[in-house]
């Protein structure tokens, strides 16, 4: 799935609890704001995302567009991933 700031893939869990992987690509940024989109995703997910997940490893990869955004904007992004997760995993 990909949405205007992130790319999402989402497999079967072989294990009994979800992982969540996050990729944030360099994009000729510096490092401090690359820690910055990195830390935001991770809050994210841990608290939009974990809750729903179940039997599902989820790969989320940020797009460059994502260094110009809000974090409002960036947790629309992740609402629409939590729901299309929800979608596939009933």
């Amino acid at each position: 799935m990909q949405t205007e700031l992130l790319e999402a893939r989402a497999s079967a869990s072989l294990l009994p609890y979800p992982q969540v992987g996050v990729v944030v690509p360099k994009h000729r940024r510096k490092v401090v704001e690359r820690n910055r989109v990195k830390r935001r995703l991770r809050e994210l997910v841990r608290v939009k995302l974990l809750p729903r997940l179940e039997g599902i490893d989820l790969l989320i990869r940020a797009k460059a567009e994502v260094y110009d955004s809000t974090f409002d904007r960036l947790a629309g992004d992740v609402a629409a991933i939590g729901n299309w997760v929800s979608s596939i995993s009933r």
